[in-house]
């Protein structure tokens, strides 16, 4: 029990990061959309949940030690499985850039301290801990995760307790807001589609880094329907206080500071703290594909890519945001394809698997 939680509180820690956590991508996904948004959170839920659990299996059964090997297996075509890789390849980098840009806006926005500061903390924890093994951020990634798992149920409750308005006053204001996707059922397959490409390279070196193949796919199980969990909740925190947070940044820090400010810098911790999880998920998963994990040609090649990104990070968080998470999401659907045959094609990579340990 305490592996499959500890693989499901990583993989819920790599995927909540700048967006989730802060509120802004649950405003702009599912509240947008009013009631229709809770629906759209339960279709994401079911896609973390099933996604999850094949992605940790797959990684389990095939001990992989990087996205490559698995990606072109379970894609089953090679065109697919090239398509498939060079967007989690594109994901990786992107989002980790992203997220090295939003702790510069934590520390300009919580803090009133430059945001180069907060890029350049950022940049070094997340170069020093990818020097670390997979077991060492697998325990980095999980021991933060529970924190924010608390604090959103607490704001949550909170707000929702809290309500002065009802959800059906509050659904015009909600309904009203722009959303840069068309529609709520569309919103609910992109948003799971985008996190799952985010999330896919460190759940199969999770699943790869457990020998027993129902311990880990009950670790992305439990991780994905914990995702879920985290959206719905956030979605109906936001939504019963979207007259007061709809044109705020982070929304789920403005509903902490107006509970209490000392609890707001409590959760900018947190926040940042789950910036850094995610970060190091993406640039972890990003070295493991081009070299070999605890080698000299992997420490410099982290150190390289740190730089690149401490550089590219000063375009700005919100503007790195639009750019790359709308795109990803429609691109991750051929990620999701793949994974959705993958049922079909589990018994040949399995077969696949043990002729490689006999012939070793």
């Amino acid at each position: 029990m305490k592996r499959i939680l500890q693989i499901g509180s990583a993989f819920m820690g790599v995927i909540i990061g700048a967006g989730l956590a802060s509120g802004q991508e649950i405003l702009q996904y599912f509240t947008s959309f009013g009631y229709m948004g809770i629906i759209a959170t339960i279709i994401s839920t079911a896609l973390f949940a099933y996604l999850g659990f094949i992605l940790a299996r797959l990684g389990s059964r095939m001990k992989a030690t990087s996205h490559k090997e698995a990606i072109y297996k379970v894609s089953g075509w090679k065109w697919l499985g090239l398509i498939v890789d060079y967007i989690i390849i594109f994901t990786l980098f992107g989002v980790g850039v992203v997220m090295i840009a939003g702790a510069g806006s934590i520390f300009s926005q919580q803090f009133g301290l430059p945001s180069a500061a907060g890029i350049l903390v950022m940049s070094i924890l997340v170069v020093i801990t990818i020097m670390m093994n997979i077991d060492a951020v697998e325990k980095v990634i999980g021991s933060i995760t529970p924190f924010l798992i608390l604090s959103v149920i607490g704001v949550s409750i909170y707000s929702i307790l809290t309500m002065e308005l009802s959800f059906a006053d509050l659904e015009p204001v909600a309904a009203g807001l722009t959303s840069s996707l068309p529609n709520w059922f569309i919103s609910g397959i992109n948003y799971a589609s985008f996190n799952i490409a985010v999330g896919a390279s460190m759940a199969l070196l999770m699943g790869g880094n457990e020998d027993d193949e129902k311990t880990a796919s009950i670790g992305g199980l439990v991780g994905g329907l914990g995702i879920g969990a985290i959206i719905v909740l956030s979605n109906l925190a936001i939504f019963s206080k979207i007259d007061t947070v709809a044109d705020a940044a982070m929304p789920m820090l403005k509903l902490v500071n107006d509970i209490s400010p000392v609890l707001g810098f409590v959760y900018a911790v947190i926040l940042f703290g789950m910036v850094f999880n995610t970060a190091i998920g993406m640039f972890f998963a990003f070295a493991a594909r081009f070299t070999d994990v605890g080698t000299s040609k992997h420490k410099i090649f982290v150190i390289i890519t740190g730089i690149a990104a401490f550089i590219l990070s000063f375009v700005g968080f919100t503007d790195l945001v639009a750019l790359f998470y709308p795109l990803i999401g429609y691109l991750g659907l051929f990620l999701i394809f793949a994974l959705i045959i993958a049922p079909f094609r589990i018994s040949s990579i399995k077969q696949d698997a043990q002729s490689s340990r006999e012939s070793a």
